[in-house]
């Protein structure tokens, strides 16, 4: 039986203005025309935003790869939707009878886009920095727990150590061109995984820097990829 959107909503120490925002929140497509598919986008642009410049303040000497990936384990599927699980957020789902009968309402795809539609529906409500001060408090421990002492590797070897931990082979790099005067050429290079069929494609001063470049390119697809399709991570 679905529960009340209304304690819910006290549970995630919520208040709407409009209550109709926060059911839409909650209201998967396959409900119908009425849906929480334009919220998810609005919150996970406003997430992104949110946590890129608390990282951007918390670590004032990383580079922008680091930040990045920093990023990325924090706003993804995965971390999504076990803060859904943790306020039992599933029970609140109005999912259409397909979906009810699938066990949608466990879902890893569909429990995160819930929460970024709530993040979503809060902006809509009562502004950014209301849903900034949210977003914070959602992730305030996860944030605690970062360092940049696993975000420090360069992006080859994060990719290398990615698809060891998902005992898949290893990413091939092939050289695609060369041009430019001997003491200042163009490389380059392709970025290949077993995970994926799209490869990335980067250049670089050096063959060395083309490689961590298009690296850098297939941990993001993947990241984008993941967010989409559950089981790639």
């Amino acid at each position: 039986m679905i529960k009340a959107a209304a304690l819910l909503c006290v549970q995630l120490g919520l208040s709407f203005n409009d209550p109709d925002l926060f059911a839409m929140a909650l209201t998967h497509r396959s409900k119908g025309a009425k849906n929480n598919e334009r919220l998810e986008f609005l919150g996970d642009a406003v997430l992104g935003f949110v946590i890129a410049q608390k990282l951007y303040e918390l670590f004032p000497n990383a580079s922008e790869g680091e930040l990045s990936r920093l990023r990325a384990s924090l706003v993804n599927q995965t971390t999504l939707a076990n803060i859904a699980r943790d306020h039992q957020l599933g029970d609140y789902l109005i999912l259409g009878s397909g979906e009810l009968k699938s066990g949608g309402f466990r879902r890893d795809s569909i429990l995160s886009d819930a929460v970024e539609s709530i993040m979503g529906a809060l902006l809509k409500d009562q502004g950014i920095v209301a849903c900034q001060q949210w977003i914070l408090k959602l992730f305030e421990e996860k944030l605690a727990q970062l360092t940049l002492e696993n975000w420090s590797k360069d992006p080859k070897t994060l990719l290398q150590e990615l698809m060891q931990a998902k005992q898949q082979e290893l990413p091939e790099y092939r050289l695609l061109s060369m041009s430019g005067m001997a003491h200042q050429q163009t490389f380059k290079v392709e970025c290949k995984v077993k995970l994926l069929q799209e490869t990335t494609v980067s250049t670089g001063i050096s063959r060395k820097k083309a490689e961590q470049a298009s690296a850098e390119q297939m941990l993001a697809l993947l990241q984008k990829e993941a967010r989409q399709n559950e089981k790639i991570f």
